[in-house]
Parts: C-alpha cells; sequence; structure tokens
C-alpha cells in the first residue's frame, strides 16, 4: 500500500490525521500527560514499522488505534495500578476563566469521574474511554477493541452500570464532564 519515495510524506498525514485521537486515547487510559505523551511516541513507532504489513482493507484509524490499546495494556501490565492515576495529572489542566469555586467544582468532578474510570477492569476502561469519552461509534469501538459490537454493547453497558453504582450521578453528563 504505501510505496518507498511516498513512505515519508505518508507517515507525517497518518501523524497530523491521529495523534490527538491517539495521545487522548492514551491520556484518558493512563491518567498520566507524560506517560501519554511516551506511549504516543511508542504507538507511532509500532506504527511505522508495521505500516508495510497494514491490510489497507481495514480503516487506518482504527488499526492504529488497536495499537494504541495494545501499547496502553503492555504498559499497564508492567506498573502496579495504584500508581497510574496520579493527583498531579489533574493540577497540570491548564484554567480557564472560570471563578475559583466553579474551577474546583469541575476538577473535582474530573477527578472523581476519572478515579471511577481507573477502577474499571482494563476491558470496561478502554470501552468508556472510546464510547463514552472520546464518542467512537460501537463499529469503531469494536475494531479498536477486536471484539464483535456485542461485547462492546455489553461492556459499555456494564462499565456505565459499575460507574453509575460507584459515582451514584447520571453518567452520560458525567461523560461529557470528563473531556
Amino acid at each position: 500500500m504505501f510505496d518507498s519515495p511516498n513512505l515519508e510524506s505518508k507517515i507525517v498525514e497518518i501523524y497530523n490525521l491521529h495523534y490527538l485521537d491517539v495521545y487522548r486515547f492514551l491520556i484518558y487510559f493512563m491518567g498520566n500527560q507524560n506517560d501519554a505523551e511516551d506511549l504516543t511516541q511508542e504507538v507511532f513507532i509500532r506504527v511505522l514499522k508495521s505500516l508495510p504489513k497494514f491490510n489497507s482493507n481495514y480503516p487506518l484509524k482504527t488499526w492504529i488505534l488497536s495499537i494504541a490499546k495494545h501499547v496502553a495494556i503492555d504498559h499497564y501490565r508492567k506498573r502496579r495500578f495504584t500508581a497510574l492515576f496520579k493527583e498531579g495529572f489533574f493540577k497540570q489542566l491548564s484554567s480557564s476563566d472560570k471563578k475559583p469555586d466553579e474551577e474546583f467544582e469541575i476538577t473535582e468532578t474530573k477527578r472523581l469521574i476519572h478515579g471511577a474510570i481507573a477502577t474499571l477492569k482494563p476491558d470496561f476502561r478502554a470501552v468508556v474511554i472510546l464510547r463514552g469519552i472520546n464518542e467512537f461509534s460501537v463499529s469503531e469501538t469494536a475494531a479498536v477493541l477486536q471484539c464483535s459490537m456485542a461485547k462492546v454493547k455489553v461492556d459499555y453497558h456494564r462499565a456505565l452500570k459499575i460507574l453509575k453504582k460507584k459515582l451514584n450521578i447520571e453518567i452520560e453528563g458525567a461523560l461529557t464532564n470528563a473531556k
């Protein structure tokens, strides 16, 4: 699919098109900006190495995000779960022009939501990030996670039920606030 003379320009194009999706997925999955940046780099290194083997019958976006999922899970397995979500992540978020009490409430809501998402098992967490936060379709999520659309629907439903129980709030609005 990708010939050598155009490979460099094609790689730049792929990076520019998909960097933000990969980075956003990883920052929600890892909860740490530094890890997300490092892992985003790792994802595109893997993409670069595997690009000649890419089957163009499949969407490039889902292929790249499935690589991101594997990179995140590999990293997750290497580290202890409790060390993944640090308070520092939320302090690094840029502030807006809101009043301090509004800003505190938003930050606290994000902290609670991200904390609750972090307690989900990895399969549920990935589905919530892709479907609930990144607003991927069921088919895109299934392609990224390499599972059936039925599994995505069931896992998403179960994950939302768990989050609802943990947060004791309405989930759909909460996931919008998690962005």
